[in-house]
């Protein structure tokens, strides 16, 4: 069977390499960290690493990584189980508790990923009577999670408050029995904060709901470091949150749903990737819940990583080169054609920086980048560095 299929996957795989959007894979012989040693795929040698959702530098922590040893030995390495048959320890129940604090939400639930999270939420929540009402430029986890849902679907602009009440209006008009408004906190791509004072104000109005997936925010956006809620003071006012383990909180993996108790309750009797999936592995929990302990004294970590952003933003519009506005530690380097911007990503590894070209389907059509990632890992030299490496790669592109 495979044979009468192979001709047509290599003519597409050749069409992606064509158009300049293949996405090659390096590999790096070290933690994840600051400074990286690329093994395959691009120039060896140790590298700055501007790639990594590693904000607050707590990948290779050895705090973390002495409690990720202390879990082995104490909860041993996998749960080969789901969580209602016997996949649940006391150390999950614990890391619940400990997420619904920090973020102010009743309940929590783990999941495998983020991933999971969102497409576990909707399908559960929402039925053909309902409406979702989703940002254009949500995480591709979102869109499919609604994919999975009956619910009627709503799209508003990024961030466009008018449009979004357009489409509220329309929902209930419709006779929605629910309304879920669904965003996300900081906009991968762009490093854009969505509004969600405005947001929580016309859900008030239009009795809907609001779930935000704070991915990019938790741990180092707001005063305490528990994201964009707490960044616009909507922390009472945001009924759902997702979230992931897998950056600023340590960078491993995992995901989560903190919410309304009801809301929680629900998604373990029927949250498909939660009955389904196995357990996170214990050392992940063990290991996150130490970084939620750094989290309590990180103001320098935060302080650090923001003044590498603004020094990054600064240095870089000051030398022409055209960085969405923001600033918040996703710095997009716009490059317009995506060969161009694989191109300068392959001169930068070159000159020892480590980034990625990004570009459709990631991004739309025209709209390729690079998606620079400060840490508070990295030192003021290292950010100068990689300013350096960009107008150097700059000019070689152009010469």
């Amino acid at each position: 069977m495979f044979d009468s299929v192979r001709d047509d996957i290599r003519a597409t795989l050749d069409e992606i390499r064509a158009a300049g959007l293949h996405k090659p894979e390096r590999v790096i012989g070290t933690p994840q960290s600051a400074t990286v040693e690329v093994t395959a795929g691009g120039r060896p040698g140790e590298v700055l690493n501007f790639c990594a959702n590693n904000y607050l530098g707590l990948a290779d922590h050895p705090d973390v990584v002495a409690a990720a040893h202390a879990a082995l030995d104490r909860w041993g390495y996998g749960m080969a189980s789901v969580r209602f048959i016997c996949g649940t320890q006391e150390v999950h129940k614990e890391l619940e508790a400990r997420l619904s604090a920090f973020l102010g939400q009743e309940d929590t639930i783990l999941y495998s990923s983020c991933f999971d999270a969102n497409g576990g939420v909707f399908e559960t929540l929402l039925g053909a009577e309902d409406a979702v009402i989703s940002d254009a430029l949500n995480h591709a986890s979102i869109i499919d999670g609604i994919r999975l849902s009956k619910a009627r679907r709503f799209r508003y602009a990024n961030r466009d408050m008018a449009d979004l009440e357009q489409q509220l209006k329309e929902a209930t008009e419709g006779g929605a029995r629910r309304k879920l408004i669904v965003t996300d906190g900081v906009f991968s791509m762009d490093g854009y904060v969505a509004p969600l004072a405005d947001i929580c104000d016309l859900a008030e109005r239009y009795d809907a709901m609001v779930m935000v997936d704070d991915s990019h925010a938790v741990g180092f956006v707001g005063a305490g470091g528990r994201g964009t809620p707490e960044l616009h003071g909507v922390m009472d006012r945001v009924d759902i949150i997702t979230g992931t383990l897998g950056k600023a909180l340590g960078g491993a993996s995992g995901g989560y749903v903190a919410a309304r108790a009801e809301i929680v309750a629900l998604l373990r009797q029927r949250s498909r990737p939660y009955l389904f999936s196995n357990t996170l592995a214990p050392v992940i929990a063990a290991a996150s819940l130490k970084v939620l302990d750094l989290l309590e004294s990180a103001g320098d970590l935060r302080d650090k990583l923001n003044a590498n952003t603004a020094l990054f933003r600064r240095r870089m519009t000051d030398e022409g080169f055209d960085i969405l506005p923001g600033d918040h530690a996703i710095a997009p380097v716009m490059i317009g054609d995506a060969s161009e911007a694989g191109r300068m990503a392959e001169l930068l590894l070159e000159r020892g920086v480590y980034v990625i070209g990004f570009s459709y389907p990631v991004v739309p059509q025209g709209q390729a980048r690079i998606r620079v990632q400060l840490s508070a890992a990295h030192s003021t030299e290292d950010v100068n560095r990689a300013v350096d490496a960009f107008v150097a790669a700059r000019a070689e592109l152009q010469g």
